[in-house]
């Protein structure tokens, strides 16, 4: 009867070496590959963020996109990828919550004014019509 040997022979054991170190220069070249296309879309987010209207009416919220962007530049530097992806991400959405804060600000402001307005020519036709 023929059977396989239970001890791996030479020959045996040296493929299986060199596979699995194949494997493993392999697994290092699947790393994490710079995030180009993020960071380009969070530098745009801001650029377009960066206006005055936004600068005043939700200056906090862009300061922190502002910082994640930079801090995101850092791990580019550092080739922390998976890294600055992440900040990438977030400085992106952190800019659109800035432009959406202060087009909510102005909104709520004009509102504010209408309201005023209203009131005012209320007041202004309540005084003539009393007379």
């Amino acid at each position: 009867m023929n059977t396989l040997p239970l001890i791996p022979t030479r020959t045996t054991a040296l493929t299986l070496a060199l596979a699995v170190t194949a494997l493993v220069a392999l697994g290092g070249c699947a790393s994490t590959p710079a995030p180009v296309e993020k960071m380009a879309v969070a530098e745009a987010a801001i650029q377009t963020a960066s206006t005055t209207s936004t600068s005043e009416g939700a200056p906090g919220e862009l300061q922190i996109a502002t910082a994640k962007l930079a801090s995101a530049r850092q791990a580019m530097i550092d080739e922390n990828y998976e890294r600055a992806g992440q900040l990438a991400e977030q400085a992106e959405l952190d800019a659109q919550v800035a432009v959406l804060h202060a087009q909510s600000t102005r909104a709520r402001k004009s509102a504010q004014e209408s309201q005023d307005a209203a009131r005012a020519l209320r007041d202004e036709i309540n005084r003539k019509t009393v007379r």
